[in-house]
């Protein structure tokens, strides 16, 4: 029967359902029946995958926080040590340059003394080199001189060494260091013959 023969006859009962309806209902109820059997597993299955990767990725990165504040708090640690230790090497540095610097003072005084006595040394020898030759050329000058003078050779040895020593006690007792030069008798010209 159609449709239009049924709503003008008036003949079916509207307590029984009808056949559309009940195949609408079959047809969802198969649609619920595979839905639920193929595809809501798998897709239920890749949501809670989901929410578990979700989950980990949260307490990966509450994990990577906490490790990056404990991190910053080394490193932080570290930093300070650093410089400490920066600190103390820099004020071990000046205290070695300090005690380094004393001690090259110390050698550098040692080894002015050293060669200051070493000069003194060399002086004193000197002074006393040049003060024998020159009692020995005034020596002899004071024997050519009083050879000249007298007149007569003091051919005599005894003679002539007590006169030697007469003339170098007299020039013992002359200043060492007369500022008498180039006067007449200055003794600055009488060695350098």
């Amino acid at each position: 029967m159609s449709v239009l023969a049924q709503e003008q006859g008036g003949g079916s009962n509207f307590l029984l359902p009808n056949m559309t309806i009940v195949v609408e209902v079959l047809a969802f109820l198969l649609i619920l029946y595979i839905l639920r059997r193929w595809v809501w597993p798998p897709l239920s299955k890749a949501m809670n995958d989901r929410q578990a990767m979700v989950r980990k990725q949260a307490a990966d990165s509450a994990e990577a926080s906490r490790k990056l504040r404990e991190a910053e708090k080394h490193f932080a640690a570290a930093l300070a040590d650093a410089r400490r230790e920066a600190t103390a090497i820099r004020d071990e540095a000046r205290a070695d340059a300090k005690r380094i610097r004393e001690e090259m003072r110390i050698a550098a005084d040692a080894e002015v003394e050293r060669i200051r006595r070493r000069g003194e040394e060399q002086l004193a020898r000197q002074q006393e080199q040049v003060t024998r030759q020159l009692r020995s050329e005034i020596g002899g000058l004071a024997v050519q001189l009083a050879e000249r003078i007298v007149g007569q050779s003091l051919a005599d040895d005894g003679m002539r060494r007590a006169t030697i020593d007469r003339f170098l006690a007299e020039l013992d007792r002359v200043p060492a260091h007369p500022r008498r030069t180039g006067a007449p008798g200055g003794v600055s010209g009488a060695g350098a013959s």
